[in-house]
C-alpha cells in the first residue's frame, strides 16, 4: 500500500468524521472492490456480500471520527469492519464453521499493490455499481442515499420526506433487491461478452 494512498484515505476518514459525505463517496469508490471481494470470499453469496459491504460503509459514516491512525492502517481497519460484519452474518446463519478464515495482523496488504490487474478490476467494479444505481427510481435512490450517506434511520427518513415509514422501508428494501439484481445481471452480461 503506497503512503500516498494511505494518507489520502486517512484524509477521507477525517472528512467523513466532519460530516462530509463526498469523502465517503471517494473512499467507497477506491475501496469497495477490495471489501466486496473479502466479504464474498467469506460468505460465498453475492447478496450477503453486498449487504455486508453496505453495512460497513454505514458504520464508517457513523464511526470515522473514532479511527486511530496510530493503531492501524485504513485498509486494515476497513478489512476488520468487513470481517466482523461478515462473521456476524455467518453466525446468524450457523455457517461459520465451514467458511470462516482468520485475518491476521501480519496479512500483507501491500501485495494488492503488486497486482496490476487489480486496478482494472476496481474500475470495472465501480462502473458496475454506477450502472446498477441508474436502475433505481429517483424515490428509491433518494431513500438509499439518505440512509447510506446521511446516516438517517428509516423513521428519520420518513419524517424528513413526510412519507409513511412502511413506504420508506419498502423503497429501501426494493432498492437493495434491484441493486443486487442489477449487479448480478451486469456480471452475467460481462461473462457472456468474454465467452
Amino acid at each position: 500500500m503506497s503512503d500516498d494512498r494511505e494518507q489520502r484515505w486517512r484524509k477521507y476518514l477525517e472528512d467523513i468524521g466532519d460530516g462530509k459525505s463526498e469523502a465517503l463517496g471517494h473512499l467507497y469508490r477506491e475501496t469497495v472492490s477490495i471489501l466486496y471481494g473479502m466479504a464474498l470470499r467469506m460468505l460465498a453469496n453475492q447478496a450477503d456480500a453486498d449487504e455486508v459491504v453496505l453495512e460497513v460503509y454505514e458504520q464508517v459514516w457513523r464511526s470515522a471520527a473514532t479511527y486511530d491512525a496510530s493503531r492501524s492502517r485504513v485498509l486494515w481497519w476497513l478489512s476488520m469492519l468487513t470481517r466482523s460484519r461478515a462473521l456476524d452474518r455467518l453466525r446468524s446463519a450457523k455457517r461459520r464453521e465451514s467458511v470462516e478464515e482468520p485475518v491476521t495482523e501480519t496479512m500483507d496488504f501491500s501485495a494488492l499493490d503488486r497486482l496490476q490487474d487489480e486496478n482494472v478490476w476496481v474500475a470495472q467494479e465501480q462502473e458496475r455499481v454506477h450502472e446498477a444505481l441508474k436502475d433505481l427510481s429517483p424515490e428509491q435512490r433518494q431513500a438509499v442515499e439518505l440512509a447510506f450517506f446521511s446516516e438517517l434511520s428509516h423513521t428519520e427518513i420518513a419524517d424528513k420526506l413526510g412519507i409513511p415509514l412502511g413506504t420508506i422501508k419498502t423503497r429501501i428494501r426494493t432498492a437493495l433487491r434491484r441493486l443486487r439484481d442489477s449487479l448480478e445481471k451486469l456480471t452475467d452480461d460481462r461473462w457472456e461478452q468474454t465467452a
